[in-house]
């Protein structure tokens, strides 16, 4: 992979673009979190979900109940024991998401310039003058000529199937708005977005902790997505949630940053989340236009300087219909991979899209294509000077490792690790190879039964660029003796070899630890 690694100054044949890109085991260092829904929860369309390079399946509890999502849940877990790729969960929380309800499901019209009524009543019937919605304070929280926004759930952006809409007057509980676009509204969840306007609903709701306790305890979830975070207290209150609920206490929080507000605490989010959703469905409500791309950049540099991973959402909208995605969207993948992000999120595109595993596969290729174009020299030089001197004894490990790698063309680097953590901090450094880490197992013990860790810490691996998950042997404890660390690194050069990222007479980095002291070599296989 490192071989192909080009800068866009370095000169170039440019019919060198036309020649088809290799295919290889991992699709891209990139990675893709897949929403599971109706067009991509049979077993099926999941082992090709993961073939084509979805890492992290997204469960959202805004579609979709319990029973539901347990049923697609048990077609992954066939899944990936028929691919043997390895899958994250993720549980997406509802949070104080605002809705329109529309019991007869019926598809509502609205025309330009003509009025309609919001309102708390859900017992009225959706219809083009009068949209019952989920929450009684609307009323309260919006002025004329502030500005709502409704779509279909997952909302693409198209003109037909969302509205903008303009506050007139406000009438008791009732909001009246004039309309400036037509549009037909169809199915039965549209969501309502007031933009720069505060909420005043818990962000993680009674109904999300249900979810969660209930249905997120029985699977053990790698990560949640909490919806609408606006503040570190919500992290907080989510951790502690989780602390109650015996092992989602290792669950990793991601903060969905979604409004203004949310925007706005950015840095002290950052500081208590594990990782970063950037919305740009609804942030790009709140935000001018012209503002959305500043946000990304600066918020995927403070994510990549934290050393924690950046998650970027709805970049190839017009493939939840269309076989190809748009110029614009093409690039915008590419762009959010030069920027740094860890991993692209599809929501609609494989919920309800008609091509989910073409969608998957077309913005893994798109993602490779910008890795190889990656300045990883900038980008080191950049992360070295922001974490400064002098570093933490792992840190500097990590930033030598990534560099000897550089230094020598190493096809991969292979780090031991119990917490994930030394893996995470060379991931951070964004090596133009693989990062196999070796996940070690530790014994542990809750004062009822014995039980090894290191399933969490693979599979949470699957969301940072860059990073493959081995999880070790259980017998080879995490303090194995020198002849142990043998066998499991041949073990590690064998999945290599296998996968087609090692080969004869490449070098490999490993680093690990040997006693009290962490230790980077570098080896040269042998025929």
């Amino acid at each position: 992979m490192h071989s192909n690694h080009l800068l866009l100054e370095e000169p170039i044949r440019m019919a060198s673009i036309l020649e088809p890109s290799k295919s290889g085991f991992f699709p891209a260092l990139t990675k893709i979190v897949g929403t599971l829904g109706p067009r991509s929860r049979s077993v099926e369309t999941i082992v090709a979900c993961l073939k084509a390079g979805m890492s992290v399946s997204r469960f959202d509890f805004s579609w979709g109940d319990a029973e539901y999502h347990q049923e697609t849940l048990g077609n992954l877990r066939a899944a990936v024991k028929t691919s043997r790729k390895l899958c994250a969960i993720m549980l997406d929380t509802v949070g104080p998401e605002l809705q329109v309800i529309n019991k007869s499901e019926k598809a509502i019209t609205l025309k330009i310039d003509e009025k309609v009524t919001l309102t708390p009543d859900q017992g009225q019937e959706a219809s083009s003058e009068l949209l019952p919605i989920n929450f009684l304070g609307l009323a309260k929280a919006v002025k004329q000529g502030d500005t709502i926004f409704v779509g279909q759930y997952l909302f693409t952006g198209s003109e037909t199937t969302s509205v903008w809409l303009e506050v007139n007057e406000v009438n008791g509980d009732d909001v009246v708005c004039l309309i400036k676009n037509s549009a037909t509204l169809s199915g039965s969840l549209f969501t309502l977005h007031a933009s720069q306007i505060r909420i005043n609903l818990p962000t993680l709701s009674e109904k999300d902790k249900e979810a969660i306790s209930s249905w997120g305890g029985k699977n053990n979830i790698d990560f949640l997505s909490l919806s609408y975070t606006r503040h570190a207290d919500d992290i907080r209150e989510a951790r502690e949630f989780l602390s109650k609920l015996g092992d989602l206490s290792q669950t990793q929080i991601f903060a969905k940053i979604e409004t203004a507000e949310g925007l706005e605490n950015f840095d002290e989010i950052l500081k208590e989340a594990n990782g970063i959703i950037l919305s740009r469905g609804n942030l790009g409500i709140d935000l001018p236009p012209e503002k959305v791309f500043f946000f990304q950049k600066s918020a995927i540099y403070k994510c990549n300087m934290a050393g924690k991973p950046a998650v970027v959402t709805r970049v190839v909208d017009s493939m939840t219909e269309n076989l190809r995605p748009t110029r614009a969207e093409a690039t915008d993948v590419a762009n959010a991979v030069l920027d740094g992000c860890d991993a692209i999120l599809l929501g609609a595109e494989t919920l309800r899209g008609l091509y989910p595993v073409e969608t998957i596969s077309t913005v893994g290729k798109i993602c490779a294509e910008s890795e190889k174009v990656f300045d990883q020299d900038e980008f080191f030089r950049k992360t070295v000077r922001f974490v400064g001197e002098p570093m933490i004894h792992l840190e500097a490990i990590a930033s030598s490792a990534v560099r000897a790698a550089i230094k020598v063309k190493a096809s991969a680097i292979i780090c031991f690790t119990s917490s994930g953590r030394a893996a995470r901090l060379i991931a951070k450094y964004r090596p133009t190879m693989p990062v196999i880490s070796v996940v070690i197992p530790r014994l542990k013990s809750n004062q009822l039964r014995w039980s090894f860790t290191g399933a969490f810490e693979a599979r949470q691996s699957l969301i940072i660029r860059g990073l493959f998950p081995l999880l070790a042997d259980p017998r080879h404890a995490a303090d194995s003796t020198y002849a142990t660390n043998e066998s499991i690194l041949k073990v590690a050069l064998d999945h290599g070899k296998a996968a087609g990222v090692i080969k004869s007479h490449d070098r490999v980095v490993i680093c690990q630890k040997v006693g009290d002291a962490s230790v980077v070599k570098i080896i040269e296989l042998e025929d």
